[in-house]
């Protein structure tokens, strides 16, 4: 009887992954500094959350949160939305960026739940990434922050902290996703985009991250690049 011959070994190794132990760690003490974590964006129920977080694509939490305190006061449902308008709803979400484009995806949102969902905002992944304007990561942290699924949204915070921590190397947000997935541990998982996200803005900020207070510090392999320890 024939065999096939064996492959050939090519001499590389498969990269291995960060070791547990540390990741392990690193959350125990993102747990323990922000046992609670929580979006920034200020949202009534799913629907104001969707919009909230379709606005906040290129723009900070404190600009959507400025806008949406009044936009919510009169247009805080999928209809009330329709009958603002696409014109109506621009000065009020002027000073975010792209507000035209986001603006114009809100009400086609807003009529694509009403009419195809009965107003009510469709909470699994497939539907959501339908509405126009909401993407992946919007879904992700829709899922997220209502505790329906364990997603980790990666926005420019977490890419920047997975890479710096060593969590992930993926030159994408969704490789990079999917590599966080991969490493963080089960019974951390759900909160795991909130810590990565809150510590990128607060603390190991883009270009001079605050190592000195960094309570993961020592656990960094980046820190050698600021702090030249």
């Amino acid at each position: 009887m024939a065999h096939s011959p064996k492959p050939k070994a090519t001499g590389r190794r498969r990269k291995a992954g960060p070791d547990p132990a540390r990741v392990e760690a690193i959350f125990a003490r993102l747990a323990g500094v922000m046992p609670e974590p929580k979006t920034e964006l200020r949202f009534q129920d799913p629907y104001t959350l969707v919009v909230a977080v379709a606005l906040s694509a290129q723009a900070t939490d404190v600009s959507v949160n400025k806008a949406t305190d009044r936009l919510f006061a009169v247009a805080a449902t999928p209809q009330a939305m329709l009958d603002l308008g696409e014109e109506a709803l621009i000065p009020y979400i002027a000073s975010i960026g792209l507000y035209r484009t986001k603006a114009r995806n809100v009400i086609a949102a807003a009529r694509m739940i009403v009419n195809l969902h009965g107003g009510v905002v469709p909470l699994n992944r497939k539907d959501l990434q339908a509405l126009p304007g909401v993407g992946r990561k919007t879904a992700s942290v829709v899922l997220n922050e209502l505790g329906i699924e364990p997603a980790i949204a990666v926005d420019t915070h977490v890419f920047r902290v997975a890479h710096r921590l060593g969590l992930a190397d993926a030159p994408t947000a969704d490789k990079v996703e999917d590599q966080l997935h991969a490493v963080v541990p089960p019974a951390y998982l759900a909160k795991a985009h909130h810590w990565l996200i809150l510590h990128g803005r607060y603390t190991c900020v883009a270009r001079r991250p605050k190592c000195e207070t960094c309570v993961i510090a020592d656990l960094c392999p980046a820190r050698a690049l600021f702090v030249g320890v």
